[in-house]
């Protein structure tokens, strides 16, 4: 999953402008229908927490939405917490778990029901003189601990402050109290303040090794936490994600941007019928009629796997009428789009593993049949 351990190091970018049509130097020309509004783009750098700041990202555009002001929240925080997390179901399991750097956008909202969150410049995970976040000294150090205790035929009870310790030296200790709007909180009182309640979201996902229309827990490598999905046909997840941008519900995204037609620099993702093509990134071409079982086909190879999360933020089409998604990356301000990137539909049907939205944005005929 190499586009989670090692996005590139950019820039904090500003966000994208709404904009009637936007022509590419690679012929590209895109005329932006729904646009929801989003806070600026944010570079993880070399981390693998795309998990963190595409769904904090979701979580400000939820705050936008529902007319509370702009909030630049801590994407370390969560990470921090999620960190804890994943060591105590490491040592717990044995080491029969996964602990690495990826997480999914149930965490988040886990994390953030259980921690809550608190602003970016009250904990960036940065030490003093740092400009860029880093975390595979971090990682290799907190897996090497973990590993090195449970080699005690008796584990103590001070493990965890060992752990934290840790974290402490690379993330910087977390605060008990900040100043925020003139005031002095808490993490539990600034996001009480919020007002977003966690249980108002839910993830959704298609495939067919499971019936449709039910919860499973969905079977990829970073659902450590065995966070459950809502199982639909791949046309009602499409209508899920079209409902909620066109009614001005963001979407964070859960897919593989390892094809050939993935392009974050040239700011283009599809899925041609010849991915060869040398004009591939110059205009646009024939997509594939991705199916139900196209999708079940590339779960099952490992062709399709969890390897980014992104925030879908809007709906655009191109000169000869495809629709895409205007997709918030979290790899700093990259390409003419700064920093965000267009997924064509059939893209979005191969290579989406799952969805993130307000339950309210999914519609009713489909709510009703998942019972929320």
């Amino acid at each position: 999953m190499k586009y989670k351990f090692f996005a590139l190091l950019f820039f904090f970018a500003l966000q994208m402008q709404a904009q009637q049509t936007i022509k590419t130097p690679s012929g590209y020309d895109f005329k932006v229908k729904d646009n929801v509004a989003c806070t600026p783009v944010k570079s993880q750098d070399r981390t693998g927490t795309c998990w963190s700041f595409s769904t904090v990202s979701f979580l400000e555009s939820e705050l936008l939405r529902q007319g509370k002001g702009t909030y630049d929240l801590s994407e370390m925080y969560i990470v921090r917490n999620i960190y804890k997390d994943k060591a105590m179901n490491y040592v717990l399991r044995q080491g029969k778990a996964q602990f690495s750097q990826g997480s999914l956008n149930h965490d988040v909202m886990r994390a953030f029901k259980k921690n809550g969150i608190v602003p970016e410049a009250a904990y960036s995970g940065k030490q003093e003189g740092e400009t860029k976040h880093d975390h595979s000294e971090l990682v290799a150090g907190l897996k090497g601990y973990l590993d090195g205790i449970m080699k005690s035929k008796r584990l103590s009870t001070k493990w965890m402050r060992g752990f934290e310790g840790i974290l402490d030296a690379y993330l910087g200790e977390m605060p008990e109290t900040f100043e925020y709007a003139g005031k002095e909180m808490s993490a539990e009182a600034f996001t009480k303040d919020m007002g977003l309640n966690a249980d108002d979201y839910v993830e959704l996902t298609s495939y067919t090794h499971h019936p449709f229309y039910e919860q499973f827990v969905l079977e990829i490598p970073d659902n450590y936490s065995n966070g459950s999905y809502y199982n639909v046909p791949l046309s009602d997840l499409t209508a899920v994600v079209d409902n909620a941008l066109a009614n001005g519900y963001s979407v964070a995204w859960d897919g593989d941007v390892s094809e050939k037609g993935f392009d974050a620099r040239q700011g283009i993702a599809v899925v041609p019928t010849d991915a060869d093509r040398e004009d591939l990134y110059e205009m646009p071409g024939k997509e594939m009629n991705v199916t139900q079982a196209d999708r079940q086909t590339t779960f099952l190879s490992y062709s399709t796997t969890d390897d980014h999360l992104m925030h879908l933020t809007g709906t655009a089409v191109d000169q000869n009428g495809t629709k895409y998604y205007l997709t918030k990356n979290s790899w700093g301000e990259i390409s003419d789009h700064k920093g965000f990137l267009y997924m064509s539909e059939p893209y979005f049907k191969l290579k989406t593993v799952g969805v993130l939205v307000h339950k309210d944005a999914v519609p009713a005929q489909i709510k009703q049949r998942l019972q929320i």
